[in-house]
């Protein structure tokens, strides 16, 4: 098995590229060796020094590394080791049991202006912020005051050019499609 590494916007965060499906049902993010125990992959890079968080997308998985700790250098074979292993062991990503809420889509009872704000989210912003190890979540709208919030995951979640992704790039979009939304924030 030959996995590729990625570089992200997040100097923190480095992309694992197993060559194979991941997590193709939807995205988990791990931010404590807590919330691991519902991953065998997950716990097991947590074992790992200075890991400090663990996001597994469609195809490929995002590991943060402590702000101060170690280089990647000294990091990367540890975590392309336990990468390896996991998949050639045959276990299952998440435990019997242990599903995250994921993603919002469209669901019946959003307003016409909340489910077109998740379709541009599903269609043009988080195909984009997956390229960069990350995912972006709807977390609500406030159709008096215009406010759209977002939920950062991955390696997005804490990138120093997260700010300028949601101000520049997505609000920009969200305000030329959706004319309601004034304004967006992130939440955390």
């Amino acid at each position: 098995m030959f996995i590729q590494t990625e570089a992200t916007p997040n100097p923190n965060v480095l992309k694992f590229l197993p060559g194979r499906d991941v997590s193709p049902t939807g995205a988990h993010e791990f931010r404590s060796i807590e919330e691991a125990t519902r991953s065998p992959l997950a716990e097991a890079l947590f074992q790992l020094e200075d890991v400090a968080g663990v996001f597994f997308g469609a195809d490929y998985v995002s590991v943060t590394k402590a702000p101060h700790g170690l280089d990647w250098s000294e990091m990367r074979p540890g975590i392309l080791s336990t990468i390896m292993d996991h998949f050639t062991s045959g276990s299952a990503l998440i435990r019997e049991g242990g599903a995250e809420a994921g993603h919002a889509s469209a669901a019946e009872g959003d307003s016409e202006i909340v489910t077109e704000i998740k379709n541009l989210l599903d269609t043009r912003v988080r195909p984009a912020v997956a390229q960069d190890g990350g995912d972006i979540l709807f977390d609500a709208f406030d159709e008096e005051t215009g406010v759209l919030s977002l939920r950062m995951r991955g390696a997005c979640a804490g990138c120093p050019s997260s700010a300028m992704t949601l101000k520049a790039g997505v609000e920009q979009m969200m305000r030329h499609y959706v004319p309601e939304v004034t304004r967006v924030e992130q939440t955390i």
